[in-house]
């Protein structure tokens, strides 16, 4: 009776340890364990590595996994036959299997994967340890492994995971609702065109090159923009940008009869398919605030600015106290509509 007590536990012990540590080996986040090892924290390496090379850690398990219940079953089913003979054969049987299911499969794996990070030091000196043990089978897997699998990618997360991540941590209260907003739209500006968050041409306030700095200051539409757009000829022809603050200066020096074109920068001409994160880019690297959006005529479509694209990341508009509308596109789309009713565009029901 004392030896089939003996064969139960170890093959329950071993099995148990070996199910919680596999939980525990497949439930740690990656994302976790790096975390972790950027806080200086050795043991998470040591998993960490284990999760790359994840076959031999898990050959190592399995392989030990399958020795406990083989042993064991032996070892009790002839001690069974022994102590209480032939006729409760079955009943033991059916005994062990039910133990084997609650006690080393369910229980484990539920402790390993609800308790998987308090549980990573521990785990990762008890697979090492299981490594050394079962080396010869581990060593076998791994050639029949490589003769088998294809050849390994690098670990990737994928911006719908990241996404996902984000979301579930605002559910959990780590991230606020407007940090998730934030993390969503950063996730969609490879995929978002410049189009889409630019003003639209129709209210975009343009200035004659050939005006001069007098003639610019009566204007006070003007004095409500940092950066204004100035064309020759027709407002298609978009030859470059003002700073108002320059036209203060020079208007300080007295000098009002300087035209506008006098004082002009270059702008920056994007195609409306341009991604917002290329735009943003390139914005960046040349240290400008406006970029010239074009149609596929070279004509002007609208502008865009830095402003633009903060705004889009951050999901709200960014108003300074000059600011009379919040939303340039739908405010040209009400321009639009009342012109169309003016000039009789629009068909009558």
């Amino acid at each position: 009776m004392t030896l089939l007590l003996v064969y139960l536990f170890i093959a329950l012990f071993t099995s148990f340890i070996c199910s919680i540590m596999e939980a525990v080996l497949l439930s740690t986040p990656i994302s976790y364990l790096k975390s972790k090892l950027e806080s200086g924290d050795k043991r998470a390496e040591t998993m960490l590595k284990l999760k790359e090379d994840i076959d031999k850690p898990l050959s190592a398990i399995l392989s030990l996994n399958t020795v406990a219940h083989t042993v064991g079953a032996a070892g009790v089913g002839a001690q069974a036959t022994i102590v209480f003979g032939e006729a409760y054969f079955g009943l033991v049987s059916a005994i062990l299997t039910i133990l084997i299911l609650v006690v080393t499969e369910i229980i484990p794996k539920t402790l390993g994967a609800n308790y998987s990070k308090e549980l990573v030091g521990i785990s990762a000196k008890v697979i090492k340890g299981m490594i050394f043990i079962t080396y010869p089978l581990v060593w076998i897997s791994s050639i029949m492994t490589k003769m088998l699998a294809r050849e390994k990618s690098e670990l990737t997360t994928s911006r719908e995971e990241i996404s996902a991540l984000a979301s579930i941590g605002t559910q959990e209260g780590i991230f606020a609702d407007k940090e998730n907003k934030i993390i969503q739209n950063l996730i969609k500006l490879k995929s978002l065109k410049i189009k889409e968050v630019m003003t639209p041409r129709i209210v975009v306030v343009t200035a004659n090159e050939d005006m001069t700095l007098e003639e610019f200051l009566k204007n006070k539409e003007f004095l409500h923009f940092s950066r204004i757009p100035i064309f020759k000829d027709n407002r298609d022809n978009i030859t470059g940008y003002i700073f108002r603050e320059l036209v203060f200066e020079k208007l300080a020096e007295d000098q009002f009869n300087l035209k506008l074109k006098d004082i002009k920068r270059d702008i920056i001409h994007f195609p409306e398919s341009l991604t917002l994160f290329d735009a943003w880019e390139e914005m960046l690297q040349r240290k400008e605030h406006i970029s010239l959006i074009v149609d596929e005529y070279g004509g002007m479509d609208g502008i865009t600015t830095l402003e633009d694209i903060i705004e889009s990341l951050l999901g709200f508009e960014i108003m300074d106290e000059k600011d009379k509308v919040d939303d340039m596109q739908q405010y040209a789309a009400k321009r639009w509509q009342e012109k169309q009713k003016k000039y009789k565009f629009l068909k009558k029901d």
